[in-house]
């Protein structure tokens, strides 16, 4: 899909790698709507599109309630005649102590932000892309999503979980001319990096230091970047984008597939 034109969607857009999505898409010659809990982010973001030549405007939106989500659609909608292109990508991380010793209420709550507004976005904006003839859909899941990620395992389930909605949702294309995929980053300088600090122990921000010291933070704009081919490339459904600090984007195929051919089966 050329984004000329166009109408997008990013959630999560008033910092990070949403910002940097709505920057390039509106760059790339889309009108975009910003979506984020965060006013004065999401207002900074449009001010920055704007200032670039683009086009953009701010709706306010909680991605844990149903209505709000439906509502961040219709305002695309009302504001700039449909919706081609959504980028779901609001999340959140978990302050200490891990899983299973996390209250309940905090590893729902992430849970929510990071799988079920993927999956509830996903739901609301298919409606208005049918009534376009198509669209995209691209979420930001994670490295996490992949590999054994032990430091937070809800932000593991919910990235694991965007990954198999993205790959399970692949009969969009054929069906409604929707294509879904997701791009999985390694660690990228964004705000959530020292968000959960103030809550950390100093012992905690040692070892978040030490971490983050030896491996290099990716740009958000490569992350943008991810998402803008996903946009472009008509060939790509279903498929999850694996990005690494100083190596080529590929794209990283199920660890296990099945053939519908009984001949095929898997041996005992």
């Amino acid at each position: 899909m050329n984004p000329e034109g166009k109408v997008a969607l990013v959630t999560g857009g008033s910092s990070g790698i949403g910002r940097a999505t709505a920057l390039l898409l509106a760059e790339a010659g889309a009108s975009v709507v910003v979506a984020d809990i965060d006013g004065d982010g999401g207002a900074e973001t449009v001010s920055l599109v704007e200032q670039a030549g683009g086009k953009a405007a701010f709706v306010e939106s909680d991605t844990t309630r149903r209505e709000e989500l439906e509502r961040m659609v219709a305002f695309a909608e009302e504001t700039y005649g449909g919706l081609d292109i959504l980028h779901n990508n609001a999340g959140i991380g978990l302050p200490p102590p891990r899983f299973p010793e996390t209250p309940p209420e905090r590893w729902e709550i992430a849970l929510t932000v990071n799988l079920w507004a993927v999956i509830a976005g996903t739901q609301a904006a298919v409606p208005a892309m049918r009534r376009r003839g198509g669209g995209v859909i691209v979420s930001t899941a994670s490295m996490a999503g992949i590999i054994q990620y032990q430091p937070d395992p809800i932000y593991a389930a919910a990235k694991h979980g965007i990954v198999g909605l993205t790959r399970a949702l692949v009969f969009l294309k054929a069906e409604a001319n929707i294509r879904v995929n997701c791009v999985c980053p390694g660690v990228v300088d964004t705000p959530m990096l020292t968000k959960l600090m103030p809550e950390m122990t100093a012992e905690q921000r040692a070892q978040r230091d030490a971490m983050v010291s030896q491996m290099p933070l990716i740009p958000p704009r490569e992350i943008a970047e991810a998402v803008l081919e996903f946009v472009r490339d008509d060939s790509l459904a279903g498929e999850a984008m694996g990005i690494m600090y100083g190596r080529p984007r590929k794209l990283i195929p199920p660890a296990v597939t099945f053939s519908r051919d009984p001949a095929q089966r898997m041996p005992n």
